[in-house]
Formats: C-alpha cells, sequence, structure tokens
C-alpha cells in the first residue's frame, strides 16, 4: 500500500549577510540540523542587484561536510587548495567534499539574475576524515512529464541516474510545475526528505507553502505537488538517509563532537589543518 508523503514542519528563509557581505536567504542552519538530517544548511541566492552577492566568498576552511551548489540561473567560480579551478553557469552544479579539510572561495559573477543554493550535506561519522574531492555536475537529465519537468540534480528517479555522492545517497530534483499543474512525485519511503519553494508560492503534500520556504516531510510513497498560479513554478525536493549522529558545529566546520571541533580550529591555527598538499 502506497502512502502520501505529510508536511511536518515549515521553515520560513530570514535575509541575512555572510562571506564577503552576499545577501542571502538562509533557510536550514544549526536549529533545524536534528529535524532535517543530515541537511544541515540551505542557503537561497535570489538577485537582480550585483552589489547583492559580487563580494562573493573569500577563501575559508570547510571540515567534516560536502557543499552542493546549484546555480539555476548565473555564474558561480570555484577555486581550491587542491588545485581546481571551475565556472557553473546556468542549471549546473558543483559538488565538494571537505572531508579531512580544504581552503576554497567561491566568487559570483555580475549576471541579469542570480538564482541559486547551497546545501551543507553532512559526512558520516566515519567518513569526516576522508580525502577531500570537488566535481562539477553539467550535464543535468531533464524528464518532462504533463504540465513541467524535473531536472535530475543528483541521485536517481524512476530508472533515470544522475551524479552520485560517495559517501551518503542523495536524491536532488529541481521540480518545475507549469501553471494549473500538478505532479505526483515517487518517492523512497526509508530517505529523510524536503522540500523547498523555489520560485513562486505552490502546494506541497496538501499544504500552501510560500517563496523560500522549506518544509520537512513524512515518510512515504508518493508527494503531491501543485501549482495554483498563473506563473511557473520550481520546487527543489531533497531525500537522503538520516545519520542520527551527534553534531558540533563551529563556523565552517562540522564534527561529532567539541573534542574534534577544538582540535579542527587549533590544526587551523598551528598550520596542520590541510592534510592534502596544497596547489594554489
Amino acid at each position: 500500500m502506497q502512502n502520501y508523503q505529510k508536511v511536518v514542519s515549515k521553515i520560513q528563509g530570514i535575509n541575512v549577510r555572510d562571506g564577503g557581505g552576499v545577501e542571502l536567504v538562509r533557510v536550514l542552519g544549526r536549529h533545524t540540523s536534528e529535524l532535517f538530517d543530515p541537511i544541515l544548511m540551505l542557503d537561497s541566492f535570489d538577485s537582480k542587484n550585483a552589489q547583492d552577492y559580487i563580494a562573493g566568498f573569500p577563501m575559508h576552511p570547510h571540515r567534516g561536510i560536502e557543499t552542493i551548489s546549484y546555480v539555476m540561473k548565473g555564474s558561480m567560480e570555484h577555486r581550491d587548495s587542491l588545485g581546481h579551478s571551475d565556472v557553473i553557469g546556468d542549471g549546473e552544479l558543483q559538488w565538494m567534499c571537505a572531508g579531512s579539510g580544504i581552503l576554497h572561495e567561491e566568487r559570483l559573477q555580475e549576471v541579469e539574475h542570480l538564482l541559486g543554493v547551497q546545501l551543507w550535506l553532512n559526512l558520516p561519522k566515519k567518513s569526516k576524515m576522508t580525502t577531500p574531492s570537488y566535481h562539477s555536475i553539467k550535464d543535468v537529465k531533464e524528464i518532462k512529464f504533463d504540465g513541467g519537468y524535473l531536472r535530475l540534480l543528483a541521485g536517481s528517479y524512476e530508472g533515470h541516474e544522475g551524479f552520485k555522492g560517495a559517501y551518503l545517497p542523495l536524491d536532488y530534483y529541481d521540480i518545475c510545475l507549469e501553471t494549473k499543474a500538478s505532479f505526483e512525485l515517487l518517492t523512497k519511503r526509508d530517505y529523510s526528505a524536503m522540500a523547498f519553494m523555489m520560485v513562486g508560492d505552490g502546494v506541497i503534500a496538501g499544504e500552501y507553502v510560500a517563496q523560500k520556504s522549506a518544509i520537512k516531510l513524512s515518510g512515504g510513497d508518493l508527494l503531491h505537488l501543485s501549482n495554483q498560479s498563473e506563473e511557473s513554478i520550481h520546487i527543489l525536493y531533497i531525500a537522503s538517509r538520516a545519520l542520527r549522529e551527534p553534531i558540533a558545529w563551529g563556523g565552517p566546520i562540522v564534527m561529532n563532537d567539541d573534542v574534534e571541533l577544538e582540535r579542527a580550529f587549533d590544526e587551523l591555527h598551528n598550520g596542520s589543518f590541510l592534510k592534502e598538499n596544497m596547489k594554489y
């Protein structure tokens, strides 16, 4: 018997500044990390004014997480301590595993409209100190249905395969619904699932959800989505396996206890943070 997913909780994003002074909407963070496990953070970028974001995110460290950036519109340049240098544009993603430690910077280039999100995906305790890596995802499958399409940003959907991370499964979809359209999304019952209203307002699991809001979903096999507006909308669906592990979070570093966290910051100060050779 198939069960429909239901809304467990709803979170409205708030305006903040981060990095070099980038204006963004912070939707998920420390206060939601247990409920939305393993998604630690979700930031949304949506601006037609370059002064909101042109300062970008200067070189900074990460350990213990994976960062996944999706640029629906615009351009983001990445550079890191492993020597990677890359630019992603409209409809593309970058997936960085910080693992044992990495330094990176993100530059947001001036465009007509910057629109995108960044997720922080927690790493399992056993993988916190894994070797860092970087991947760009530029070939994204688009699956059409009556009234819209699903972009397979990562994971799998109905026999279609996208990019897969090495440490946690992640189904990550950008679902576009045209005006007055509806869609029933097939989902994995045992996954920890959420949705984010990226563009426009919509109805998810029978509840109205405003733009820039995230919802935590119950387990189930089906998720009903609908668009009652006169414009197309975009809903991000994100699902993985909950870790149910303790979290010790300090700025850009997320470990499992305070001892590990203090060690990470000590290593930052004494120059032993990076376990791989710097190449920038």
